[in-house]
């Protein structure tokens, strides 16, 4: 099947993208299409760079490989914010190693119309995805699928950059080895989830996503299952912290999920109500440790107690 050429503002921005990656140095250009275009013209205009595409569609990247570009296909969820498409997508190219865990990629998408490519971004993967390699996201895929795993990571820093009308949130999502997991927890309160369907349950749903940041505030750890399906909320762990060792100053939130990660196969996301930093925990340890945006900031108006958000 013929596809239509890239128009003119689209092979434009590209080659300020190409031109940038020159300049700084940086090997991988990712681009995220929305449709597909007559690949091999779009080749021509690659300046000899390989570019890797992304999409959230077969269909936008239908003849990409044939023509010799290295693919990844994201969650197919339209409603997913194009900052998560971003970062599943850096989070597969270095799980297929398309790119190295701590390199720069320049980035080229649609930030304002997803229809049009309109925005270029150089992304630090050291910054952005930690000391996470290649090898730890192996080890990852081997217990929850990278989407779901890139569902939960984005709604933990969601959480951790936002709170909840305005207060600071911490929590705890256990994700995989469901039935180990239930074994060895309880209800710390009623359970929320409870008597919703499957599909009513899925984080790949953004209604669900925003019902669990009003979840998030209550006590104990959040369930989920490997297909991203919240089995259960508000659950006290009952694993044992033994033989766990943290780093000092990490509260009982941590050490909760640390001591389920050694415990079963599940992976642990933990959300410090402090500062917001996202932990993720495998085998008892900490693989990841990602910092959201800042936070909203406050300022006190003098001599009151009244606070304006910026």
């Amino acid at each position: 099947m013929k596809h239509p050429r890239a128009s003119d503002e689209f092979l434009t921005i590209l080659g300020v993208a190409l031109r940038l990656a020159d300049a700084v140095r940086v090997e991988t250009v990712l681009l995220l299409v929305e449709s597909p275009v007559d690949w091999n013209h779009l080749k021509q205009h690659a300046m000899g760079r390989e570019l890797l595409l992304a999409a959230d569609s077969v269909a936008a990247l239908e003849g990409a490989e044939a023509a010799g570009f290295p693919t990844i296909l994201l969650s197919d969820d339209a409603n997913t914010p194009v900052h998560e498409k971003l970062s599943q997508a850096l989070l597969n190219a270095v799980a297929d190693e398309l790119a190295p865990s701590g390199a720069r990629v320049v980035a080229v998408y649609g930030g304002f119309d997803p229809q049009s490519i309109d925005s270029i971004s150089l992304v630090d993967l050291s910054d952005h995805l930690g000391r996470l390699t290649v090898r730890d996201l192996r080890k990852l895929e081997t217990r929850v699928p990278l989407d779901t795993m890139q569902s939960v990571l984005n709604l933990a820093l969601d959480i951790g950059r936002e709170g909840r009308e305005g207060k600071p949130v911490g929590t705890l999502f256990v994700v995989g080895d469901t039935a180990k997991v239930r074994k060895m927890s309880r209800s710390a309160s009623f359970d929320p989830m409870k008597g919703y369907s499957r599909k009513d349950r899925n984080l790949k749903q953004a209604r669900v996503r925003e019902g669990i940041k009003e979840i998030a505030q209550m006590d104990g750890a959040i369930l989920v299952a490997p297909d991203g399906t919240v089995e259960a909320a508000a659950q006290y762990l009952d694993a044992s912290a033994a033989d766990v060792t943290l780093s000092k100053g990490l509260g009982a939130r941590h050490w909760a999920a640390a001591a389920i990660s050694r415990a079963t196969k599940a992976v642990a996301v933990a959300v410090s109500e402090s500062n917001g930093t996202v932990r993720v925990f495998q085998d008892g340890e900490v693989v990841l440790r990602v910092e959201p945006f800042r936070r909203p900031m406050k300022w006190k108006a003098r001599d009151t107690d009244q606070s304006v958000d910026f």
